[in-house]
């Protein structure tokens, strides 16, 4: 565990190295996040509301989305990655550390410009969510169990590469996986709303988060935190099956 916080303050030092562009990425990110939110208040303006979604709870969902997906993607940046990492041999360097090389992967690459995606969830969530101390907490627990759910998930497509030769499984998972999160869950139907719950997570990051804060209940706070740990140790037992039969490439780089 020390060598695992070690690992993570060194890379946060890494990515504080380049100020100047850190802070041109943190507001390009954040203008990113502003045109979403005003594509929203704008749609929902002129229609009122959507199988029950309506301004104030997709609001709610992004909120949700960004903090989860902040966290991710800045401190366990490399959660995206697996896969490139694998098919480059840039996991040989975490074979020979004392650690658990899953772990030390997701750690060792903070990309600090994300952080940017939090602070903003946290601020739309106190602007737009009416907060009270129990839907503050249920959305922090929420926004936690959905990112969970999504390094699992990314996790879980990067190890693929193991399998199959090709890093290209992550960075389609990512984009599909990132989109499908930032709709309201009930506006599919059919195999998608299927595919939203179980192959492709979605519904889990954000929608049913979000729907949490709105209908508090211990029951499903339960489900999702269950659904969040079953992800995980799936993750870890693919990346590990995957690991058995890595063959390294021969390219030491720097993960």
């Amino acid at each position: 565990m020390k060598a695992i916080a070690i690992t993570m303050r060194t890379a946060v030092a890494e990515a504080r190295a380049n100020r100047g562009a850190f802070w041109t990425q943190l507001s390009a990110m954040a203008l990113n996040d502003i045109v979403w939110v005003v594509f929203w208040v704008l749609f929902f303006r002129r229609v009122g509301s959507v199988r029950g979604w309506d301004q104030s709870r997709v609001l709610l969902l992004f909120a949700v989305l960004t903090t989860g997906g902040g966290v991710v993607l800045g401190v366990f940046s490399n959660a995206r990655r697996i896969g490139q990492l694998v098919t480059d041999g840039g996991i040989d360097a975490a074979l020979s550390r004392p650690v658990g090389p899953l772990p030390y992967l997701l750690v060792r690459r903070v990309d600090a410009v994300n952080f940017g995606d939090v602070v903003f969830g946290v601020c739309l969530f106190v602007i737009a969510a009416s907060p009270t101390p129990e839907r503050t907490a249920v959305y922090l627990l929420g926004s936690a169990a959905g990112a969970v759910v999504l390094a699992s998930f990314l996790v879980t497509v990067g190890s693929l590469s193991f399998f199959v030769g090709r890093g290209e499984a992550g960075d389609l998972g990512f984009n599909a996986i990132i989109l499908l999160s930032s709709y309201p869950v009930d506006i599919f139907g059919g195999t998608t709303k299927v595919l939203l719950y179980s192959a492709i997570p979605a519904a889990f990051v954000a929608a049913v988060p979000a729907r949490l804060v709105d209908h508090v209940g211990l029951g499903g706070v339960l489900t999702l935190l269950g659904v969040a740990g079953v992800f995980a140790l799936g993750a870890s037992a693919i990346f590990t099956a995957g690991l058995r039969r890595y063959t390294s490439s021969a390219i030491w780089t720097r993960a």
